[in-house]
């Protein structure tokens, strides 16, 4: 017998037979009847079992995987106006363990600690698997954006010879008696395979030995990297980012519908034309020292709040941050080298994404490895690439986690993010 999927048993015909398999949601014994919440990956179904059905005493504990066969029956008072009466009841495993939380509950209200602790359990609660569909069709959306632009989907090594940008912040590793690290983010492969297919992409874990314990920063995370090449400024890889982010929200809002009303979600709007501001009058306009070299969390939360207001959006630009406070491969201003061409999005007031034209000749990654006194062995067969014509080139990286929890509201990046590491958890 063909499955019947939960959100499918309102198409059920009255009186025939379906075939439900999913966990046990909920069972409230009562004197004469026991309800049974069947929950699936589509949603919820209610069995309802009398004393003379085939699972009279027999509906195994929450969170047991079950078979249910019966008949579709119409109830004003079912999930969609349908549930399945006559049934019998198949365990389809060992009688599950009670749960640290009760997954019935419309909301969970345990501490943060306990969530992560258990979290093989704890994701399967609707809201805490609402937020990894939102997710998903971010993903969605990425991807078939980017495809639709002639991009390439490439894969780099996560085990390298060298830092992407300095020895600090990278995890050690033993790689067969030698040292090796965790990369740090892609960006010198992407860099390179732009000579290959001109315009890559690529959806990866990176890690960062930083011992930042807050609620927005991950040793590992998913990262979105994008590169593009011939290009003439930053402003073209500003505008690919623009269509990239509005490709994402629109995926939400086609896949991942049901997840964002049970989150309640202010999907946000993603202007035709980001507003851009230049990081010297960023400066001034959050009443930060002219000499700082970056932006402070306070300073973004006051910029975000100042482009709503001005604006009209939860996104804001903030290009030209300076030269030597950015990655070595970052491309001055020609007109003002002091400043660079890079640029990072804010989204409602904090730092998503960063991105920038990129340099691309040879002697200019020989100047600036020597200028920032970086060894030139590890860098040696990148900026070897440079010397057999790397076109001008730019890009970009959204952290999937920050991301998410900007979008669904939540307060800490490890409510959204399936088996967090961080300063402190290696498992589970």
């Amino acid at each position: 017998m063909r499955r019947t999927h939960t959100t499918d048993l309102t198409h059920a015909v009255p009186g025939e037979t379906v075939r439900l398999q999913g966990w046990v949601h909920r069972r409230r014994e009562l004197a004469a009847l026991t309800f049974l919440v069947v929950r699936d990956r589509t949603g919820l179904a209610q069995v309802v079992v009398r004393e003379d059905d085939p699972a009279w005493g027999a509906v195994p504990p929450e969170e047991t995987p079950v078979e249910v066969v019966g008949t579709a029956t119409t109830s004003a008072r079912a999930p969609g106006g349908v549930e399945v009466t006559a049934a019998s009841v198949t365990a389809l495993g060992e009688p599950a363990a009670t749960p640290v939380v009760e997954l019935w509950r419309p909301t969970l209200d345990a501490a943060l600690p306990t969530l992560l602790d258990h979290a093989a359990t704890t994701w399967r609660h609707p809201r805490q698997r609402a937020r990894w569909e939102v997710a998903a069709a971010s993903l969605h959306g990425f991807r078939a954006t980017l495809d639709a632009s002639g991009f390439t989907e490439v894969h780099s090594p996560k085990l390298v010879e060298s830092a992407t940008e300095s020895g600090a912040s990278v995890f050690e590793v033993d790689y067969f008696g030698r040292p090796a690290f965790l990369a740090q983010s892609p960006q010198l492969y992407k860099q390179v395979l732009v000579g290959v297919f001109e315009r890559v992409y690529e959806v990866g874990p990176v890690f960062r030995a930083e011992p930042h314990d807050t609620v927005r920063h991950l040793a590992q995370y998913v990262s979105l990297d994008v590169e593009l090449g011939f290009v003439e400024s930053h402003r073209e890889v500003v505008a690919c980012l623009r269509d990239v982010v509005a490709g994402m929200v629109a995926a939400v809002h086609e896949r991942a519908a049901a997840a964002v009303e049970r989150l309640e979600v202010d999907v946000p709007v993603v202007p035709e034309e980001v507003p851009v501001l230049h990081f010297r009058d960023a400066l001034r306009l959050v009443g930060a020292p002219d000499d700082e070299p970056d932006l402070a969390p306070a300073h973004e939360r006051a910029l975000g709040a100042w482009a709503r207001e001005t604006h009209g959006s939860d996104f804001l630009v903030v290009e030209g941050y300076p030269t030597a406070s950015r990655a070595f491969y970052s491309h001055p201003d020609p007109e003002d080298p002091r400043w660079s061409r890079s640029f990072d999005l804010l989204f409602r007031g904090v730092e998503l994404v960063s991105g920038a034209q990129r340099l691309h000749r040879h002697a200019d990654y020989v100047r600036v490895l020597a200028e920032r006194g970086y060894p030139a062995e590890p860098f040696a067969s990148y900026v070897e690439a440079f010397r057999h014509g790397i076109p001008p080139h730019g890009g970009f990286a959204i952290g999937l986690e920050r991301w998410v929890s900007r979008l669904v509201g939540a307060a800490n990046v490890r409510e959204v993010t399936l088996f967090p590491r961080d300063l402190h958890r290696l498992a589970p």
